[in-house]
């Protein structure tokens, strides 16, 4: 039975949820438009979803098919009863917008001859239909927390922003371009619109109130962009010359840019190295995120028991006198308040600062937490969620979330390179700690633990794509920025929407330059590339992370060093495990010294007699590595049946969008 049969009878048997499954399955399936119009029409009819009959009315129409039929059901179902709102949006704009000094037109359209109507689609974006042209467009969210293009690539003269159309987006040019008179200098936002009437018709959609109240915005018209610069002595006869530039104040600063720490050994530090001294930024080295918390909570406690300026003063530890009274004075500032006050009291986070730039810096913030081990779980329907108690730590921070325009970027390396690094780090750091831990029998033992398979499970670069902090996100490949800086550094520049200046062209802190001795590779060297580490993986260890990885080295870009492309099953997984000799014996040997400590083993209840403590010691660690073994086989056996990843809620998890290189920066071929 053909599935358009199955439906047809499901309907005629009242099965209405069954037959919008089926009829959904149609408009998947058939060629035939009208086949696809009753599939649609009945879904939304019976109360199916109505977002896929509304996506086939609106294709079909655009395909020449049913077109007043499925306009008209457009029009009734989803225009018709928000026409109201939008007609009330639109003439409070033009009211706005009629006394308005930096708009240099007033004959605003009648509503009913607008080019655009909106069809809401969801509860966040609609779908215009032009008129003219006879088509609905593509889907629209006026709020989508994203900024699309590097508004802020030059800062010598205004920013000039063509067709911008993002509620958000206005938001962002409004609240992040400095006012004249704290420059010292003409510093308005030109918004530039090539049709009189597009500009109208989105007047339907936008807020433009709170946007404005500070006369920053200067709308230029079709042919009115020849006006840009204006001359606002001249035209308007204000001198913003007389007055004088401001140092950044605390609630200038709303951008955040978070340097994500995707696991160890990724080159991290090399991307603070470069952004560092920036102009336009508040820059850090990494940050241990528990450290920044209990920072915040202290000077939280600081201002709520400090019963004056000066006991406040007298207690601070952070530096920047005036950054303290900013602070005290606000009365009951945010986290991201006292965040920002903490970044401008530091010499090191101000070192490049631009304290007259036409924009307010950014907080460039990369939290780093000591170790990032994810979970895996089973649902049972072919799903599996991955999820790190560093995430649980994210979601539930406040001064993260309560910046109002975040970039996000996430550093990645080859897998095995970083897996080989990682290890070597681990081994270094006990051999380091050993006397630390002689001296104090208590402390906490340094050891190797087992970095496979805690690099198989971390999925930090797949993302939810309603999550706010990685709305607006993208990955960077170690070997690209090493290979290809003025490529890489301009490319991802331009999505953090700042200028690509001198201080990325050379590797410092707190603005001064950084000498590497010894056998580290620092700054722009690109030996860290194709180091291997082969004391510290073997070939088991790498062909293991590479099969289960595959699919991220597929999408990002890297080819197999190690995976020969055979099919794997559960022996032949059995059999790499067993010969992770490399990292197993890292972690002998650095567990060994845990045994050795344990004073008293019992067995059976006995405790054992001195004479047999060396026996019972080799046992424990056995036992461990074991205990690790099968854990491993446990990971393996959920990945080798390829489960849907989804996160803790049950969302899908997506692949970061990869950031995309400039052919003709090229310096050097992209890394494979």
């Amino acid at each position: 039975m053909d599935t358009i049969e199955l439906a047809r009878r499901l309907a005629g048997l009242g099965q209405a949820r069954e037959a919008q499954d089926a009829y959904t399955l149609v408009i998947g399936e058939t060629a035939d438009p009208a086949e696809k119009l009753e599939a649609a029409v009945y879904i939304f009819q019976s109360g199916g979803d109505y977002r896929i009959s509304y996506t086939c009315f609106r294709d079909l129409y655009n395909q020449g098919h049913f077109r007043e039929e499925t306009l008209a059901m457009m029009t009734q179902a989803f225009y018709e009863p928000n026409v109201k709102a939008r007609k009330k949006r639109y003439e409070k704009n033009c009211k706005l917008l009629a006394k308005y000094p930096y708009l240099f037109r007033k004959d605003f359209l009648p509503f009913q001859e607008l080019p655009i109507r909106f069809y809401p689609y969801d509860d966040e974006g609609v779908v215009p239909f032009y008129t003219e042209e006879e088509r609905f467009g593509d889907y629209l969210n006026f709020k989508n927390p994203v900024v699309s293009r590097n508004f802020f690539k030059d800062l010598e003269k205004p920013i000039l922003a063509d067709g911008v159309i993002s509620q958000y987006e206005l938001e962002y040019l409004n609240d992040n371009v400095r006012d004249s008179t704290r420059v010292g200098r003409e510093n308005h936002v030109y918004l530039h619109y090539s049709d009189w009437g597009t500009f109208c018709a989105y007047l339907q959609c936008w807020n433009l109130r709170p946007l404005l109240e500070e006369k920053k915005l200067v709308f230029l018209i079709g042919e009115e962009i020849g006006l840009y610069p204006i001359d606002f002595k001249e035209r308007f006869g204000i001198d913003y010359s007389q007055y004088k530039p401001q140092p950044i104040a605390i609630r200038e600063v709303k951008r955040l840019i978070w340097h994500t720490q995707l696991s160890a050994h990724n080159g991290g530090d090399f991307f603070n190295e470069v952004f560092d001294g920036h102009p336009n930024l508040l820059a850090l080295p990494s940050i241990l995120f528990t450290e920044m918390e209990k920072t915040l909570a202290s000077v939280r406690e600081l201002l709520k028991e400090s019963g004056s300026e000066e006991e406040f003063l007298s207690q601070w530890q952070w530096g920047g006198r005036a950054r303290l009274l900013e602070l005290y004075r606000m009365g009951n500032p945010t986290d991201k308040d006292i965040l920002v006050g903490i970044y401008l009291s530091n010499n090191v986070a101000k070192s490049g600062l631009d304290q007259s730039a036409r924009v307010a810096p950014a907080v460039f913030f990369q939290p780093h937490f000591v170790d990032i081990n994810y979970e895996l779980k089973e649902d049972g329907e072919g799903r599996a969620s991955v999820s790190a108690e560093t995430a649980k730590e994210l979601r539930r921070c406040r001064f993260l979330k309560e910046f109002p325009y975040i970039k996000t970027f996430t550093p990645m390396r080859r897998m095995t390179s970083s897996y080989g690094a990682t290890v070597r780090y681990m081994y270094q750091m006990s051999k380091l700690m050993e006397a630390a831990e002689a001296e104090d029998r208590k402390r906490k033992k340094t050891v190797v633990g087992d970095e496979i398979s805690d690099r198989v499970l971390n999925r930090s670069f797949m993302v939810d794509p309603g999550e706010r902090l990685f709305r607006d996100s993208v990955l960077v490949r170690f070997e690209d920025a090493k290979l290809n800086p003025k490529a890489a550094f301009t490319a991802l520049a331009a999505f953090l929407d700042l200028p690509y200046t001198k201080s990325m062209t050379e590797c410092t802190q707190g603005g001064k330059p950084l000498s590497y001795g010894g056998y580290i590779a620092g700054g722009f060297d690109t030996a860290p590339v194709y180091k291997a580490y082969d004391d510290f993986a073997n070939d088991a260890e790498r062909y293991y992370i590479e099969y289960f990885m595959r699919d991220v080295y597929e999408y990002y870009g890297y080819d197999f060093h190690y995976y020969d492309g055979a099919p794997v099953d559960g022996e032949r997984v059995k059999e790499l495990i067993s010969g992770f000799t490399t990292l197993n014996g890292y972690i002998r040997e650095t567990w060994k010294k845990v045994a050795d400590s344990v004073a008293v083993i019992k067995k059976d209840g006995e405790t054992i007699p001195p004479e047999g403590m060396e026996q019972a010691r080799q046992e424990l660690m056995e036992h461990h590595i074991r205990e690790i073994e099968e854990k491993r086989l446990k990971i393996a056996r959920v990945l080798l049946r390829n489960p849907r990843l989804v996160n803790q809620d049950g969302r899908p998890l997506r692949m970061m969008k990869r950031l995309e290189l400039d052919p003709a920066l090229l310096e050097q071929p992209l890394y494979h």
